[in-house]
C-alpha cells in the first residue's frame, strides 16, 4: 500500500506559478463544475440546481448514471431506512415506473413477485423500488438532467498531464479536457470512480490495502484466515500437471505467497462487469465467443467443476421482466482476481486494455461454460439456457457499458474513515450521511497454498453492527492541498471502510451533500474546510437527508437482552452475512431485536457467520433459534475451534431444549477466536440464525 501527491502547481516562497493560459479557454465561470457522470455527479447536480447554482457536469462517459445504470440493478442497500434525500428519490421514480402496466414487457408485475410493491418512504411521498433493469436507471438519470436543465458534456476526458488543470492558492481555477474544452468554476466535485481530478489537483491519496495497525483495524490488510467465503472448497491442485510443481502454474494463478496476515500490499479487490442476463428466448442474445478466447484460462474452474462444485449460478438475482444483475460468486467466477492492479494510475490507453481483458475474460467464461464439451453436463444446458438480455445496453453490443471498479484510488484526508469508524469505536461528528452495508471486500489474489492447492484471498464481509454516520471529512482533502474541491467516490477511507462505503446509495447521498456544502461555501466565500457544520446539518436534513439512525427496540414480550445471557453471546446484528437473509420479529422467543431467515430460498447461497474473541480455555456453545413446522430439519452448524472444525445438523423444527430458546452444540477448546457458521445447503425449510453464546466451562449453569 502506498501513498502518492502529485503537485499541479509549484509553489515558492508563498507564490504560486501557474501555467500559460488554456487554448481554447471558455471565459464562463461556473459555480460548480462536475467532473464525473456517474450516480453520485448526477445527483450532485441535481441539487445544486435546487439550490441556484450554475452547475455543468462533464466526464468521458456517453451513458449517465456510471453502474447504477450499468448493470448493478439488485441495489447492495444496506439497512434501507438511512437512504434519504435524491437517492431516495431515484428509488421512488424506479417504483412509478413499474407501476405502469406497460413497464412489464416480459412477465407481469404479480408474477415478479412482492419486491414491485417497494418499501414505504421514510420522509414523505410514496414507495420505493430497489431493483431495476438497467435501462430503465439510466433513463431515470437522463431526465433528472432535463427536468433541472442541466448541462452535460459527454466522452470529454480530463487532460491528465501539467497542463490539465490551472490552480492558484490552493485552489483549482479550471480543468482542461482532451478536446481543448476548458472548464472553470468556484467549486469542483471530482465524481469519477477512480479520482481523476482529485489526483492532477496534487491530492493525497492511496492505492491498495493498509495493514491493521496503521488505523487500529481488524480487517485491513492481507487476510488469509478470512478468506472462508468465495473459496475453492475441493483441494484443486494449482499446477498444470496435477500434483508436479514443475510442470508450472494454471493460469490466472500468481507466482508469489499471499503476503504477511494484516500486512498492507498494493493490490485492489477484483472488478467484473455486472451482466443483464434472461432466458426469454425472444429476448436473448447468446454468449458471443469474443475474440481471443482461450479455454485454457479456465482450467481451474473445470477442475472445480468436475471436483463437484456448483458454484456458478449463485448470483443469478432476478430484476423485473425475467433479466438478472449477474454477479461474481464462488471459487472461480466472473471476478478477474489480480488483474486490476495498475488500472488506478494507469494511463487512458492502458486502462483500456485492463477493460478489454476484463471484457474478453467475462464473456469467454460465460461462452466456456455454455460451450465447451468438458463443462459437466447438467451444468452446460443449464447455463446455455442465459445470453445477455437483447433490449439492454443496445449501443454496445449488449454488453455492460461500466464495468464495476469496486476500488481505485482513495483520498487520504485529514479524517480517514476506518474500520472503528464504521463499528462506532469512534465517534463521527459531522455526519453528511449514512452508510450500512457489509465492510465488503471482493478477493484480491489467487495464490499457492503449501500443499500445493490454489486457494483465493481477500474477501471480507462484515457486518458493521448497524447503519453508521459518514463524517465531512471523508469527501474534503487536505487544506493545504486543495479547498475546493470534493471528492464523492474515491473518499477518504480505509481499504475495508470503502468496503461498505462504495454502495451506489451512499455515493449519490455523497454527491448530494458535497453539492450542498458547495452552496454554503459560496454563499459565504469559504474555503470548502470552513463550511459550518450546524448549517450544513439543517440544510441537508431538510432535504431529506438521514444523518443519524438508531434501532428502536420494541417492547417485547419475546425479547432477550443480550446481557440477560450468561457468556459472550454474538446477535445477528453483529454477525457476517452472506447473500440474502431476511429480518424477522414473528415468532419468539428471540434475542435482542429479532432474528433473520433465508426466506427458505436461495439454497446453498447463503451462510451467517458469528465471530468473537475469547480467551483462550475450553467453552460450551449454545446457539439460539426460533423453532416452527415450516424450519428445516437439517441445518448445517460449522464450529471452529481449536482443534479444527466440527459440523452438526439442527432441527429446528424441534423446540430448543434450553429455555426453549438454545441448544447446545457441545463444548470445545479455543485459542483467541471463536468461529460458529451457519448455511443452508441441501436444507428442507426456513434456516433461522439468531444468535451465538460462548460460556465458559467454569460458568456453565
Amino acid at each position: 500500500m502506498t501513498a502518492f501527491r502529485r503537485l499541479a502547481t509549484i509553489t515558492l516562497l508563498g507564490f504560486v506559478l501557474l501555467q500559460k493560459p488554456l487554448s481554447g479557454a471558455d471565459t464562463r465561470t461556473y459555480d460548480l463544475v462536475i467532473y464525473g457522470t456517474t450516480s453520485a455527479g448526477i445527483t450532485a447536480a441535481v441539487q445544486a440546481r435546487r439550490m441556484n447554482l450554475d452547475v455543468v457536469v462533464v466526464g468521458p462517459d456517453k451513458h449517465l448514471g456510471g453502474l447504477s445504470a450499468g448493470g448493478l440493478g439488485w441495489t447492495d442497500s444496506g439497512n434501507k431506512a438511512v437512504i434519504g434525500g435524491i437517492a431516495f428519490e431515484f428509488y421512488q421514480h424506479i417504483y412509478r415506473h413499474y407501476d405502469r402496466p406497460d413497464a412489464w414487457r416480459w412477465q407481469t408485475r404479480d408474477n415478479y413477485g412482492s419486491r414491485a410493491y417497494g418499501t414505504p418512504t421514510i420522509n414523505g411521498g410514496g414507495p420505493a423500488m430497489w431493483v431495476f433493469e438497467p435501462h430503465v436507471a439510466e433513463q431515470i438519470f437522463e431526465d433528472f438532467v432535463n427536468t433541472h436543465s442541466i448541462s452535460v458534456y459527454r466522452d470529454e476526458w480530463l487532460d491528465r498531464s501539467s497542463v490539465g488543470l490551472r490552480m492558484q492558492q490552493g485552489k483549482i481555477l479550471s480543468i482542461k479536457m482532451l478536446s481543448g474544452k476548458v472548464f472553470h468554476g468556484k467549486i469542483f466535485i471530482d465524481a469519477s470512480y477512480e479520482g481523476d481530478l482529485m489526483a492532477a489537483a496534487g491530492v493525497t491519496y492511496t492505492v491498495g490495502r493498509e495493514g491493521n495497525d496503521q488505523y487500529k483495524e481488524t480487517l485491513n490488510g492481507v487476510q488469509t484466515h478470512n478468506a472462508r467465503s468465495h473459496q475453492f472448497k475441493n483441494n484443486i491442485s494449482a499446477y498444470t500437471v496435477p500434483g508436479d510443481p514443475s510442470s508450472g502454474l494454471l493460469p490466472r494463478i500468481q507466482n508469489a505467497g499471499p503476503g504477511t496476515e494484516g500486512s498492507g500490499d498494493h493490490r485492489v479487490q477484483a472488478y467484473n462487469y455486472r451482466m443483464c442476463l434472461t432466458r426469454v428466448k425472444e429476448n436473448r442474445v447468446p454468449f458471443p465467443k469474443p475474440n481471443g478466447y482461450d479455454p485454457q484460462q479456465y482450467e481451474l474452474l473445470l477442475r472445480d467443476l468436475l471436483a463437484g462444485s456448483r458454484h456458478i449460478n449463485g448470483k443469478f438475482d432476478m430484476l423485473p421482466n425475467l433479466k438478472t444483475d449477474t454477479n461474481n460468486h464462488g471459487s472461480f467466477s466472473t471476478d478477474n482476481i489480480g488483474m486490476n492492479y495498475d488500472y488506478p494510475d494507469a494511463t487512458y490507453a492502458r486502462r483500456q486494455e485492463i477493460l478489454d481483458e476484463h471484457k474478453t475474460y467475462q464473456q469467454g467464461f460465460c461462452y466456456f461454460l455454455a460451450n465447451d464439451p468438458r463443462v459437466p453436463e447438467d451444468v452446460r444446458s443449464w447455463y446455455g439456457q442465459w445470453g445477455l438480455a437483447k433490449d439492454e445496453f443496445i449501443d454496445t453490443g449488449h454488453w455492460p457499458h461500466q464495468i464495476y471498479v469496486r476500488e481505485a484510488r482513495r483520498m487520504v484526508g485529514d479524517l480517514v474513515v476506518n474500520e472503528r469508524h464504521l463499528r462506532r469505536i469512534i465517534s463521527t461528528n459531522r455526519s453528511i450521511g449514512m452508510g450500512s452495508y457489509n465492510m465488503d471486500s471482493h478477493n484480491v489474489q489467487r495464490y499457492v497454498d503449501e500443499q500445493g492447492y490454489v486457494r483465493n484471498e481477500g474477501d471480507i464481509q462484515v457486518n458493521p453492527g448497524g447503519p453508521y454516520p459518514i463524517d465531512y471529512g471523508a469527501i474534503i482533502p487536505q487544506r493545504a492541498e486543495c479547498q475546493n474541491l470534493f471528492v464523492v467516490c474515491a473518499v477518504s477511507t480505509s481499504h475495508i471502510a470503502y468496503g461498505s462505503v462504495r454502495m451506489e446509495p451512499v455515493f449519490m447521498i455523497l454527491g448530494q451533500s458535497a453539492a450542498t456544502a458547495a452552496a454554503l461555501a459560496i454563499q459565504h466565500d469559504f474555503a470548502i474546510q470552513d463550511v459550518e457544520y450546524a448549517s450544513l446539518a439543517r440544510r441537508l436534513m431538510a432535504d431529506g437527508q438521514v444523518l443519524e439512525y438508531t434501532t428502536q427496540k420494541k417492547p417485547s414480550k419475546n425479547s432477550l437482552s443480550a446481557t440477560d445471557i450468561i457468556g459472550t453471546v454474538v446477535d445477528d446484528q453483529s454477525a457476517q452475512f452472506h447473500g440474502s437473509w431476511v429480518r424477522s420479529t414473528s415468532i419468539g422467543p428471540y434475542i435482542e431485536y429479532g432474528y433473520r431467515h433465508d426466506a427458505n430460498s436461495m439454497k446453498g447461497q447463503n451462510s451467517i457467520r458469528f465471530s468473537t474473541t475469547l480467551k483462550p480455555g475450553p467453552y460450551e456453545v449454545r446457539l439460539a433459534y426460533t423453532n416452527n413446522p415450516n424450519r428445516a430439519s437439517n441445518v448445517p452448524v460449522v464450529l471452529y475451534h481449536a482443534n479444527g472444525k466440527e459440523i452438526r445438523h439442527i432441527n429446528q423444527k424441534a423446540t430448543p431444549p434450553i429455555d426453549n430458546l438454545f441448544v447446545s452444540l457441545g463444548t470445545y477448546d479455543f485459542e483467541e477466536s471463536g468461529v460458529v457458521e451457519i448455511t443452508n445447503t441441501a436444507t428442507d425449510g426456513y434456516v433461522v440464525a439468531d444468535a451465538v453464546v460462548f460460556i465458559p466451562a467454569e460458568m456453565k449453569p
